[in-house]
C-alpha cells in the first residue's frame, strides 16, 4: 500500500527587504486602516439592501434553519441586535471587521512558513477591491470566516511534524469550524471536498486525523438534516432542485466565470500568475494543502459553470487562499507589481463609488434602476402614503417586502407566487389569519387587477408619487383565503414542494396549512402559467 509523504513546508526565498519606498508594515497599516475607514463610511451611508433586510428577519425570528440556507447569519444578526441594538450599523459590524479577522488568520497560518511572504499575502488580500467596498451582511459573511478559520487550523495541524496532542487538537478544531461553516452555507461542502482530495493524494498517513476532523464537523450537518426533516426539506429543495430547474449550457457561463476570476485577483496578478506558472507549480509541491484549497474549488466551480452562472459571492470563502498561494509562489521581486496592480484597481473602484455617492439621486432618473433607488432611499416617505389603519401591507416581491418590513419593524408578507428564492413566508405566514381583511399589495409596476380579483370581494388600484415616480398599490377588500389557497398556494406547492418520496419527512408547515398533512397530494390541482410574476425579487 502506498503511503503519501508530506512535503516539508520549506520557506521560499524571502521577498527583498530593500525595496523602498514600499515598506510592508507601513502599507499593511495603510491598507488595513484605510479599507476599514472606507467600509465604515459606506456602511453608514448606504441604505439597507433587499437581501440584508431579508436576512434581518432571520435575526428577528431565530431558528435552527431557514428556507434558503442554514441558520448562521440569522444567529449572527440576532446576536448583534441583542448586544448592540437594532440598528443597521450593528448588524453590519461583522462585515466591517471581517477582512481584519481574515488577515489575522492568514498571518497565523503562514507566518511559520515565511513571515515576509505571509505579510505579502495579507497585504494582497487587503488590497482587493471587495475588502474596501463590501459592507453587506449576508450568508457569505459567517461562511467566509468559519471556512478560513477551519482551513487555517488545518494548515497549522498539517505542518506539525508528528501527531502530538496539539496536532490532534488542531484537526478537531478544524472539524468544528468546518461544521460551523456548513451551518452558514452549503458551499462548505466544497471546502470539505478539498480536504478530502488533500488527504487522499498527499496525506494518507494521517487519515485517522481526517476521520477525527469529519467526526467533529458532523454536528453541523446533523442539525441541518434534523431541521430539514421538520421543514419540508426546504434547503435541499431550494439549493439542489428548484433553483437548478431549466439550467442549460451556454458559452457565456464559463466565459463569465473565467472573466470573474481574473477580475477578482486583478488582471496584473492573473497575468503574473500565468507568466510564472512554473513557480506556482513548485509552490504547489511545497504547499500541497494550500494548493488544494485553491485548485479544487477553482476546478469545481469551472465544472459547475458549464450549466450554472457562477455568482461572485460563491467563491468568496476560498478567495483569501488565492492571495496566499500567489504570495508564496510568485518570485519575490514580482510581489510589489502585484500589490501595485491591486492598489490601482481598488483605487479606481473607490473613486467610482465616491463619485456615485456625490451624484444627486435624480441623475439616475433615466435609468431602469431609479425606481429601486427611490424605494430604498425614500422607504419611510413611501410607506406613509400607502399605509392606513386597519390595512395589512404586503408586496409581491421579497426584496420590496423585506425593505418595507425593516423600515416599519413589522413583518410584511409577499402576496402571490413569488420566486424560488427567499420563500421564508411559506414557513412563517399563515394566510388564513387574513380572512376578510383589507390588504394593500405595494408594487413598482402597474398591475393587472384581474390577477387579484379572484381573491377579494373587491379590488381597487391606488397610485402615489414619490420623487416624481409613480408607484402602485392594489387594495383588496374582503380577502378570500379559500380562493387564495386553491389558486395560489396550491400552485406554489406544485412548483416548489414536490418533495421526493425517498426523503424522510416528519413535518412541513406549508403543506400542513395547505392540506393538513406533511405531504400534499394535489396532482389534480389546476396548473397555472409558469411565467414569472413581475417584481419577483
Amino acid at each position: 500500500m502506498t503511503v503519501g509523504i508530506a512535503v516539508p513546508l520549506a520557506p521560499l526565498s524571502p521577498a527583498p527587504q530593500s525595496s523602498p519606498p514600499l515598506s510592508l508594515p507601513r502599507w499593511l497599516l495603510i491598507a488595513g486602516l484605510g479599507s476599514l475607514l472606507v467600509r465604515g463610511w459606506i456602511a453608514l451611508t448606504l441604505p439597507i439592501t433587499g437581501d440584508e433586510a431579508f436576512f434581518y428577519w432571520w435575526g428577528v425570528y431565530p431558528d435552527w434553519g431557514y428556507y434558503d440556507h442554514p441558520p448562521m447569519v440569522g444567529w449572527l444578526i440576532g446576536a448583534m441586535r441583542a448586544v448592540l441594538g437594532d440598528t443597521l450599523w450593528a448588524i453590519r459590524l461583522p462585515v466591517l471587521l471581517l477582512p481584519i479577522a481574515l488577515g489575522g488568520l492568514l498571518w497565523r497560518a503562514l507566518a511559520a512558513v515565511d513571515r515576509t511572504r505571509a505579510a505579502w499575502a495579507v497585504l494582497l488580500f487587503w488590497l482587493a477591491p471587495i475588502n474596501w467596498l463590501n459592507v453587506l451582511i449576508t450568508t457569505d459573511t459567517p461562511l467566509i470566516f468559519w471556512s478560513v478559520a477551519s482551513a487555517c487550523s488545518l494548515l497549522l495541524a498539517d505542518r506539525r511534524p508528528r501527531l502530538d496532542g496539539r496536532a490532534w487538537g488542531l484537526y478537531a478544531l478544524s472539524g468544528v469550524l468546518l461544521g460551523a461553516a456548513f451551518l452558514s452555507k452549503y458551499f462548505a461542502v466544497v471546502l470539505g471536498f478539498a480536504y478530502l482530495v488533500h488527504f487522499v493524494l498527499f496525506r494518507r498517513d494521517r487519515f485517522a486525523a481526517f476521520a477525527l476532523l469529519l467526526l467533529c464537523a458532523l454536528p453541523g450537518p446533523a442539525i441541518n438534516i434534523a431541521w430539514n426533516m421538520d421543514h419540508c426539506w426546504s434547503n435541499i429543495m431550494f439549493n439542489l432542485i428548484n433553483r437548478n430547474a431549466g439550467e442549460v449550457f451556454t458559452w457565456k457561463k464559463p466565459a463569465t466565470y473565467v472573466g470573474m476570476m481574473v477580475y477578482l485577483v486583478s488582471p496584473v496578478a492573473a497575468w503574473l500568475s500565468w507568466k510564472h506558472r512554473a513557480d506556482l507549480g513548485v509552490a504547489f509541491k511545497a504547499h500541497r494543502l494550500l494548493g488544494c484549497l485553491v485548485v479544487v474549488p477553482l476546478l469545481f466551480f469551472a465544472l459547475l459553470s458549464v450549466k450554472k452562472l457562477i455568482g461572485l459571492h460563491w467563491v468568496m470563502s476560498f478567495y483569501p487562499f488565492g492571495f496566499a498561494f500567489i504570495a508564496l509562489g510568485l518570485p519575490a521581486h514580482r510581489l510589489k507589481a502585484c500589490a501595485v496592480g491591486l492598489a490601482v484597481l481598488t483605487g479606481l473602484h473607490v473613486i467610482a463609488v465616491a463619485g456615485i455617492s456625490m451624484t444627486p439621486m435624480e441623475r439616475w432618473k433615466s435609468t431602469p434602476i431609479y425606481k429601486g433607488i427611490v424605494r430604498s432611499v425614500k422607504t419611510d416617505e413611501m410607506l406613509k402614503q400607502v399605509d392606513a389603519p386597519g390595512v395589512v401591507l404586503m408586496s409581491n416581491a421579497y426584496t420590496a417586502a423585506s425593505t418595507y418590513g425593516y423600515a416599519q419593524r413589522r413583518y410584511v408578507p409577499v402576496f402571490g407566487r413569488g420566486n424560488f428564492h427567499a420563500r421564508q413566508d411559506d414557513l412563517l405566514v399563515d394566510f388564513s389569519v387574513y380572512q376578510g381583511r383589507t390588504i394593500r399589495v405595494i408594487l413598482t409596476h402597474r398591475p393587472d387587477l384581474d390577477d387579484y380579483r379572484p381573491y377579494f370581494d373587491s379590488v381597487e388600484l391606488l397610485t402615489y408619487t414619490q420623487n416624481q415616480m409613480e408607484f402602485y398599490a392594489v387594495e383588496g377588500q374582503g380577502f378570500n383565503y379559500e380562493a387564495y389557497r386553491t389558486g395560489v398556494l396550491a400552485d406554489i406547492h406544485r412548483r416548489y414542494y414536490r418533495i421526493p418520496a425517498w426523503l424522510p419527512l416528519r413535518a412541513c408547515p406549508f403543506c400542513e396549512r395547505l392540506c393538513g398533512t406533511a405531504r400534499c397530494d394535489l396532482a389534480d390541482a389546476p396548473a397555472s402559467s409558469d411565467k414569472p410574476e413581475p417584481d419577483e425579487r
